[in-house]
């Protein structure tokens, strides 16, 4: 079993790397982080809930990831059984943006969500 030192220390390391990203790439975008990097990211997010016993938790409070995902197994599905798109394109964030919205929109609703689920997330773990 790891100590909660060493999960807070990777867990640091994590945000620094994910935080010098989002410095250095800064709008407008010059670098895109791609499957490689978000596939690591979702991998280190995804031990530090096992590590922490907080896999249930980390689907409320990472609820934008599992929409994005659902949303691409949800039009493979609709498209290989059916031939029909439920959305115009798939992850859920380019159907907004074909809709019209426009990025920072996108990224303003989706951060607002976030925040919610992390405050719900934040409320089961402390009076649940």
């Amino acid at each position: 079993m790891r100590s909660e030192i060493d999960i807070a220390i990777f867990s640091a390391a994590v945000v620094g790397a994910v935080l010098g990203f989002l410095v250095y790439n800064a709008h407008p975008a010059r670098v895109f982080m791609g499957d490689t990097g978000s596939l690591a990211l979702g991998g280190a997010i995804a031990a530090i809930a096992i590590l922490t016993k907080t896999e249930l938790l980390l689907l409320i409070i990472g609820g934008i990831f599992v929409l994005e995902a659902f949303s691409v197994v949800l039009q493979v599905i609709s498209f290989k059984t059916r031939g029909k798109r439920i959305f115009r394109m798939s992850p859920i964030h380019h159907h907004f943006e074909l809709s019209g919205w426009s990025e920072w929109k996108v990224v303003v609703v989706f951060w607002f969500i976030s925040m919610c689920l992390a405050g719900i997330g934040i409320y089961f773990e402390v009076f649940a």
